[in-house]
């Protein structure tokens, strides 16, 4: 009878110091590892999120960005990660693209990661830079046809998913471009704003304020309806091109390991921080829309995710490196 009482004594005191250790987390500040410079969409919501975040944890949400390789450089720092405090915050390019566009990829999405949530869903956006001539697709489209591989587009790397919806319009379009690959977002735009190459096919969050300061000169959104953030723009579908459709997104993803525990706490905050009205509307004068899933939808969403641009990295006649 002691020796049953003494196990249950000891299973007991197991059991608080369990609860305990989860309940203190996070016993330092949480770090944010973004595989995008600062200013790219991806940047843009894990800054939002990391503010609401760090004051629903009490502790600091520090925004690390590690940007180049196309998102494999902050992906390969995320899954070596073991300090329980560490997330990647993400877009379709790290988890569901390179590998199908590099040889070599320093990472294994099912097996070095736990998805947290899906936080936004983003609309695509045309853009030139504000002294192009180009002032609708339909003339950047005669002028690519005029002069085959002449015009010059941006993207925030190869195989990124900047190149892709390029590629994809190319292709609709029946016209040869030269692809610029830049290392992100940011330093794309920049390039772009100075004129440097003549268009971006990008993520709204990154491209709308530069076009809201007269900097840049949007020409179509990716998808089938007008968005709210730039209602005066019209479709790819009202330019002719419906089957030009592109959506990114953005996502936290937890390095295998995590304690489940820290995995639920991460999720339901920020799945209360993206329902937030103030949140909400930032996101959507952004041109993005907060998500907010489950682990297990978003990990099925990933799956889905890979299949598709599978098929469009084929389509795009791109060559694994």
């Amino acid at each position: 009878m002691k020796k049953y009482l003494s196990g249950l004594l000891a299973t007991a005191c197991l059991a608080s110091t369990a609860i305990h250790a989860q309940s203190a987390w996070p016993t330092q500040p949480v770090r944010f590892i973004v595989s995008q410079s600062a200013g790219g969409s991806i940047d843009i919501a894990a800054r939002l999120i990391g503010q609401k975040l760090g004051d629903a944890l009490g502790k600091t949400v520090v925004v690390d960005n590690r940007a180049g390789a196309n998102g494999m450089i902050a992906g390969e720092a995320a899954a070596r990660a073991t300090d329980g405090h560490t997330f990647l915050m993400t877009s379709p390019s790290t988890l569901t693209i390179n590998q199908h566009v590099y040889k070599k990829v320093p990472y294994d999405v099912p097996r070095d990661f736990v998805p947290v949530t899906q936080t936004t869903s983003i609309v695509f956006l045309l853009v030139v830079p504000a002294s192009s001539p180009y002032k609708t697709l339909a003339e950047l489209i005669a002028a690519a046809k005029a002069k085959p591989e002449a015009i010059k587009f941006a993207s925030a790397g190869i195989g990124n998913q900047s190149q892709l919806a390029a590629e994809l319009l190319a292709a609709a379009a029946n016209v040869k471009m030269l692809h610029v690959p830049y290392k992100g977002e940011a330093p794309a735009i920049t390039d772009l704003i100075g004129g440097q190459v003549d268009f971006i096919f990008g993520t709204m969050p990154a491209l709308v304020p530069q076009v809201k300061n007269g900097k840049l000169r949007a020409l179509v959104v990716g998808q089938p309806r007008r968005s709210d953030a730039v209602p005066d723009v019209p479709t790819t579908t009202e330019a002719g091109l419906p089957s030009v459709v592109v959506t990114g997104w953005t996502g936290i993803m937890a390095p295998a390991g995590t304690p489940a525990p820290v995995v639920k706490r991460m999720h339901d905050e920020i799945v209360k921080i993206l329902a937030m009205p103030d949140v909400r509307e930032t996101l959507a004068k952004a041109g993005a829309e907060p998500v907010g899933s489950t682990p297990q939808q978003f990990a099925d969403f990933i799956r889905t995710e890979t299949i598709k641009w599978g098929s469009a990295v084929k389509q795009a006649g791109i060559t694994p490196e």
